[in-house]
This record gives structure tokens, sequence and C-alpha cells, in this order.
């Protein structure tokens, strides 16, 4: 049976969902009736598929996840082009056109054969737990994701939506700078003000910020951003003031993201879009922002990595915070560590420009 023949399922917040019934790009249909899986790519259609059968996550997959070689992995940019787009960034941040961008590069190597995303999921799930996983697997629809998300980036339940972004990324609790705190705060307002644009007047608030959480290798800053949404409000309008998340764009958002298209040679695809499922019968939802994750693509397995860029971001830095994101992960993908042009290297070199 090659990856083509494979039947659609997805294992979204502890859910196992069977039985595809229909799938559609309409976000209004999220607001109708059943169980549906939600895929956002950062650059593309949304896919949303509604499934007749939903029960908890047991068992594991029938097939067993073998990965690329470890020196398989390749990466868009390398460290010198990594670091002119830091230092291109800086350049916009002093001339006032942006305060943040979040850069990123992407990861590839070949796909093995037969490679199935669900068993990939099950190895993320022992190897990098993570309390927004997903998995999502439409072979009919180009749909092959595996994400090991740290990160909230939509929770509805009726009325009530919040939003917990990350930005902030050290090897240990101790090791933060100020740099990481005014990456995060950028990002809450540029949040808040997201959400304000859907929701009542007054009813967005921020019950925590800069908020230390541990994760397998690292640890975060994460701060809660909740809000009350109008009469009236869907999921079309609450994704359309939102998406894509401001984690992984930056500030002001729509100058950000031309920064991005001008320094990404390639896009992001699922990363940094949104996974995730809405049960529309209930009024609940939960979608992840679409990092830590990988795709099958055109014969390749992808995983992206980046991080938010200020004023005083420092190009090296930066460069070893991307590996430190991707180490564990692609240690899991490959069964040993992280190796050639993907980026090897010591522990995020936490230094800072003044």
């Amino acid at each position: 049976m090659t990856t083509a023949d494979l039947p659609p399922v997805a294992a979204v917040g502890g859910r196992l969902a069977t039985g595809l019934l229909d799938v559609t790009s309409d976000l209004a249909a999220l607001d109708g009736t059943g169980f549906w899986v939600v895929t956002l790519p950062f650059d593309g259609p949304p896919v949303c598929a509604r499934f007749a059968n939903v029960r908890p996550v047991t068992g594991r997959p029938a097939r067993t996840w073998v990965g690329p070689p470890a020196d398989a992995w390749t990466s868009s940019l390398d460290r010198h082009a990594f670091a002119g787009g830091v230092r291109t960034i800086r350049a916009g941040i002093a001339a006032g056109d942006v305060y943040q961008v979040n850069l990123t590069r992407r990861l590839s190597a070949p796909l093995p054969a037969g490679a199935d995303v669900v068993a990939l999921g099950t190895a993320l799930a022992g190897g990098n737990p993570a309390p927004h996983a997903a998995v999502v697997r439409l072979p009919a629809h180009g749909v092959h994701v595996a994400s090991a998300s740290p990160e909230r980036f939509l929770r509805r339940d009726g009325r009530a939506v919040e939003s917990r972004p990350i930005k902030g990324t050290a090897a240990s609790a101790d090791a933060f700078l100020e740099k990481d705190r005014a990456e995060n705060v950028m990002i809450v307002d540029l949040v808040r003000n997201d959400l304000g644009r859907v929701c009542e007047w007054g009813s967005v608030e921020v019950p925590a910020l800069c908020a230390v959480e541990h994760h397998p290798g690292l640890a975060h800053l994460v701060s809660t951003v909740r809000g009350t949404l109008r009469p009236g409000v869907g999921w079309p309008e609450l994704l359309a003031a939102t998406f894509p998340p401001g984690s992984v764009t930056g500030a002001p958002k729509l100058a950000a993201l031309g920064v991005i298209a001008a320094l990404e040679p390639v896009p992001r695809g699922p990363y940094c879009g949104a996974v995730g499922w809405v049960d529309a019968d209930r009024r609940l939802g939960d979608l992840n922002v679409a990092i830590r994750t990988f795709w099958f693509d055109g014969g390749m397995v992808h995983l992206g990595t980046g991080g938010g860029i200020t004023w005083g971001s420092d190009p090296d830095g930066e460069w070893e915070e991307t590996v430190l994101k991707a180490r564990r992960l692609l240690a899991v993908a490959s069964g040993t560590g992280m190796a050639g042009p993907a980026g090897a290297g010591r522990r995020p070199a936490r230094t800072v420009v003044r």
C-alpha cells in the first residue's frame, strides 16, 4: 500500500477522527454542524475536513516510522544567508518600517519509501510530546501534517476566545534575555489588537504575561490573551482578523509579511499556519500555531524553524535558536541527532546587540 492509498484520518485534541464525510475550503462550514479537522496553511487555501467518527486516541499505528538519515537534511537558508536576513530586518527596524519580524528557514530531506505521517506523529508523541500536537492525513487533498506544537493560536468556547502566543526561547528558564520579554510584549499587543477587531469593547484582557513554560529541550515565555466575541462573529470573521498568527509574523503584521516574502526563498506551506479541530455542534474549537511541524510535499519531508527578530537580535544567537528548536525534532525524525547543513552547533548563544 502506498501513501496515496492510506485512508483519511486525523488525531487532534486527543481525539481520533475517521470516516471522512466531506472537505471544503469554506470557513463558514465551521459554524454549521459536525466535527471538523482544520488545516490552515500559512500560504494556501484552508482545508476543512468533516469526519463521521470521533473517539479518544488509543493504540499505535500499524506502521513504524523510519525517517531519513540525519545527514540528509538541507536548509533553505544557510547560516550566512540567515544572518544576512537578521541584519536586513534590524536595518528595517532602525528605519522605522517594522518592530519585529519572524524569520524562518525550511529543513528538507527525501521522503523514505512508504512513509506514513501518522507513524511520524506517533514517534513525535513519544519523543517530543506537545500540548497542541496534531496529525492530519488527507491523501486525496495532499495533506500530510504532523505537528508537535506547544502553542495555542485560538481556542473558542461559544463567544469566549483565547490565544496564548509564545515569544522568547531559551535553553533553560534562567537564560532568558531582556530581548525575549520585548519580543513577547510586542506580539501580545498585536494579538490584543487582532482580537479587538472582533471582540466586544473592553473585553480583551491579558491574564498572564510572559509566563515561563518548560517543553522538551527548551523553555518559552508564554502569554494569554482573552476576549468575548461580538454577537454574530463566526469562524470566518475571527480568522480574518487574526490569521496568520502574530507570533509567527511580526509587528506591524502587514509590514512584517512583506519582509518575510522578500527574505524567505521558499513558501512556508502548512508551517506557521494552524492545525486543530472545531466541534460545530458544541461551538467549541482549538487551533494550534503550526510550529514544530513536519509535512510531506513533492517527495520530501519538511520542517520549519525560526524566531522573532528584534533590534536586540544577534545574528549568530538567532541562528543557534533555530538549531535549538529543530534539534530534538530532527533527532526524532531521523532516529539520531542533527547533522549536516540543517545546522549543528553549540547551545544557543544568548547574546544581545545594544
